[in-house]
């Protein structure tokens, strides 16, 4: 006899959040050369990083630590908090995950954005939770109906990623402060800031708020991703509830070194983002001299909108069959548009040259 399920989980469809270039080039069989497709770091770590996880590479026999003290006290001083506002996880995705472990119960109702970043639903939907999803307006997050819907529904968690992924779309500090202000009190909003290092005027920090948690992430503008570490803000007591759910020793030590020296290398760090800025006007002005649309970005990715599904689809197919990974939105009205990391200078000219090639190729093959 099959061991049973927990009738939640057996009610969870079986899909994957993220097809990763590994397996893309598993299916066809070609080497991925330019990887824009999961907007990691093109600069890589701070070299004081890489220095400072080799030395905690002299002792991998050795636990991290599992309360994270060093690198939450050095988040706690940048970010003018207190340590008890801050928790560590093996990135969002995981924080995010535990959040709804402590927030849901089965059949509470949860809001968030047609088209977002989807993983936040696999916790919510592995808890019980029931989503209801919010088209956006104009190509970005529609707050006003993010707000009332919640407000209908009664909803338990608001989930809303600022700047936004997959469009880009950034709302600044005042427009956060009105929706936080409007939520029923009963309501937290899962705050997703993974690309904040790329946007300016964010909700302060210092304003701890009892029905907001912040996710921010060293995957982006740190170039840690494969490293897997993130943390949440939020007040003390909602923090403190994070023990009670996560794992213990989840954030290696090799993780926490290199973190803890990238987070004190903020020269490294300015410098990331000002390239990023750099290449990001560069590839406007690019794929508008192509007669394309790309959509404001705050973010180290480009959405890009091409006019139509079709096109869009067959693009990701072609430069994937030229060793380019790219991805497009999945969700009106963003189906008609592809997704690129903005790369080095390297990275960008590389594209830009299989880019024209593959859409010579489509329009060749109409």
């Amino acid at each position: 006899m099959r061991p049973l399920y927990n009738p939640i989980i057996s009610a969870v469809p079986l899909t994957k959040p993220f097809i990763g270039p590994e397996a893309l080039e598993r299916r066809t069989g070609i080497p991925i050369e330019l990887r824009l497709g999961a907007n990691e770091s093109p600069f890589g770590v701070s070299p004081k990083a890489r220095l400072a996880m080799a030395k905690a590479l002299e002792h991998p026999e050795f636990y991290g630590d599992p309360e994270g003290w060093l690198l939450r006290a050095e988040l706690a001083l940048v970010h003018s908090i207190k340590v008890d506002n801050v928790s560590l996880g093996a990135g969002i995705d995981e924080l995010m995950a535990n959040a709804c472990r402590l927030f849901v119960q089965p059949g509470d109702k949860i809001v968030t954005t047609l088209g977002s970043y989807p993983t936040f639903e696999f916790g919510a939907v592995a808890c019980g939770g029931v989503i209801h999803r919010v088209p956006y307006v104009g190509q970005r997050p529609d707050l006003e109906a993010l707000v009332q819907t919640t407000v209908d529904l009664k909803a338990k968690v608001l989930y809303l990623a600022n700047p936004d992924n997959p469009s880009g779309a950034f709302h600044c500090r005042e427009s956060i402060f009105n929706l936080v202000s409007r939520l029923p009190r009963d309501c937290i909003l899962f705050l997703d800031e993974a690309y904040c290092d790329f946007a300016g005027a964010l909700l302060p920090v210092q304003s701890q708020l009892l029905n907001v948690l912040r996710f921010r992430t060293f995957s982006k503008a740190h170039g840690m991703a494969g490293l897997r570490i993130g943390y949440v803000i939020g007040d003390s007591e909602v923090i403190r509830s994070f023990d009670k759910v996560r794992m213990h020793f989840g954030v290696n030590s090799i993780a926490q070194a290199g973190a803890l020296a990238s987070l004190k290398d903020t020269e490294f760090v300015a410098s990331v983002v000002q390239e990023t800025a750099k290449g990001r006007n560069e590839m406007v002005d690019y794929f508008g001299g192509q007669g394309f649309h790309p959509l404001p970005s705050s973010t180290n990715f480009l959405t890009v909108d091409v006019g139509d599904r079709l096109l869009a689809e067959q693009l990701v197919e072609t430069l994937l069959q030229a060793g380019v990974f790219i991805r497009k939105p999945s969700q009106p009205p963003l189906e008609g548009c592809i997704r690129v990391t903005i790369g080095h200078t390297e990275q960008r000219q590389l594209f830009y040259e299989r880019f024209e090639s593959s859409l010579k190729a489509i329009k060749g093959s109409r």
